[in-house]
């Protein structure tokens, strides 16, 4: 009589050789686990706060709201001739996306040490579902964005400050800042597994990286000569494509986006080339 019962499911797990890229069908098997791993970083990150997830809208307005009185006020630097609460609070979108899901990679594989160290899954599930995660802070932060943009042409009639439809395009920058901050969020969780001291620098550099980018001052203000070079800082042209869609104004040129693409591009394979020779043997010096 013929079995009935459904063979055991049996998973092999063989050493890889060499450099490899990605097992896109093996993500695909653990997208279960991607989905368990952001609930838990979405859950644990407030947990016993009393705000909650509204961190998540008072960070970014209590920023704008000293840029505008220190940068705009005080020093009187040029917003580009846009509101500056506009001005700031739209670089600061894509800024604080960028940052967060770099901050929360960085430290994959320190801060999962025990639970790498007890069962077999691919290590690349856990920087995935931080940037998956942050698209939830900045979804709360677009809604806040957009709160304040429509209060300010109800109040501005005669306005142009607006959208084009290179609005459109948004997701497309925001993919970019995505696999930017994991590739060089996955540099730097190798390095800060043989050497703490990038736990270190990460912070320190994440600080350094906001005064170079272009989110205080406009990128018009750069010499033009200088912002070929502005553009090998990956981050400035999405920070400058944001104010170009959201509110029709930002010095964004084909030359521009080709480099901050190509190093974006360099950035998130090396990283992740980096991270898969990394994670075979980190538990052995963690």
């Amino acid at each position: 009589m013929p079995s009935t019962l459904s063979p055991e499911l049996e998973i092999v797990i063989e050493p890889s050789h060499g450099l490899r890229f990605l097992n896109w069908r093996e993500l695909w098997a653990y997208r279960d686990l991607l989905r368990q791993l952001v609930w838990r970083d979405f859950a644990t990150r407030y947990k016993q706060t009393v705000l909650g997830p509204l961190w998540h809208l008072v960070q970014p307005l209590i920023t704008t709201l000293i840029f505008t009185i220190v940068f705009s006020h005080v020093a009187e630097l040029s917003t580009d001739g846009l509101p500056p609460t506009l001005f700031y609070l739209c670089g600061l979108l894509a800024w604080n996306y960028f940052a967060q899901s770099f901050s929360s990679t960085s430290g994959t594989l320190v801060a999962n040490a025990g639970l790498f160290g007890k069962v077999y899954f691919p290590r690349l599930i856990v920087p995935l579902s931080s940037i998956v995660s942050n698209l939830i802070s900045f979804a709360i932060q677009f809604v806040t964005f957009v709160v304040l943009f429509a209060l300010y042409r109800m109040s501005h009639v005669e306005s142009s400050v607006g959208p084009g439809w290179s609005a459109l395009l948004l997701p497309i920058v925001l993919l970019q800042l995505a696999a930017l901050s994991l590739g060089i969020g996955l540099w730097l969780a190798a390095l800060t597994a043989k050497f703490r001291d990038f736990s270190v620098l990460s912070g320190f550099l994440i600080q350094l990286w906001l005064y170079v980018t272009p989110i205080i001052y406009p990128l018009a203000k750069v010499p033009e000569q200088w912002r070929a070079w502005v553009a090998f800082n990956p981050v400035a042209v999405p920070v400058e494509s944001f104010r170009l869609m959201l509110l029709g104004t930002g010095s964004v040129t084909p030359t521009l986006i080709l480099i901050s693409v190509g190093t974006t591009l360099a950035a998130l394979v090396s990283g992740i080339l980096v991270f898969q020779r990394v994670e075979k043997n980190f538990i052995d010096v963690v």
